[in-house]
């Protein structure tokens, strides 16, 4: 009998792996975020990225830091908050975990905690020194939210022509 393959990736690589290819999916053209919730059978229940709100024409809305309303942050949605939105019904995310691109900021967090996602695997905390960053940390701690850096390996994707 022939054994099965040895070097597929873990679920961890896959569902990073999924949270990087919906990053692709961003505009910004600094920062471009993924994020993917998973349920505890190992089943995608949601996918996001950062992007501005449905209905908000990207081409007349600033993707730069600028002053007053000409910044992005006043517009943009993260990817976990998408992720989240991007849900048919909230309710299924008690227990779920989330995997994303860079650590959650302060407003994500709230949002994770209120819909009882219970662990966030992160590929990045460049933030880690900032306010926001710290807040998240102090209310996962609160409220019982694990998070672990991502350690597996970065998957590759690469689309042959068929």
């Amino acid at each position: 009998m022939e054994s099965k393959r040895k070097d597929y990736i873990t679920w961890d690589e896959y569902f990073m792996g999924i949270a990087i290819y919906s990053a692709m999916r961003s505009k910004d053209p600094s920062t471009q975020v993924g994020a993917c919730i998973v349920d505890a059978e190992n089943k995608v229940v949601s996918i996001g990225y950062n992007g501005m709100p449905i209905g908000c024409d990207d081409n007349c809305l600033p993707w730069g830091k600028g002053e007053g309303l000409d910044n992005k942050y006043l517009y943009v949605c993260h990817a976990e908050f998408n992720a989240i939105l991007n849900t048919r019904d909230g309710s299924h995310l008690k227990g779920c975990r989330v995997y994303v691109t860079l650590f959650p900021c302060n407003e994500c967090a709230k949002a994770i905690i209120q819909t009882g996602i219970k662990e966030i695997i992160y590929a990045d905390d460049k933030y880690d020194a900032s306010v926001a960053t710290q807040a998240s940390k102090k209310m996962f701690d609160m409220a019982g939210v694990k998070y672990r850096a991502y350690k597996g390996r970065v998957p590759h994707i690469e689309m042959s022509t068929l």
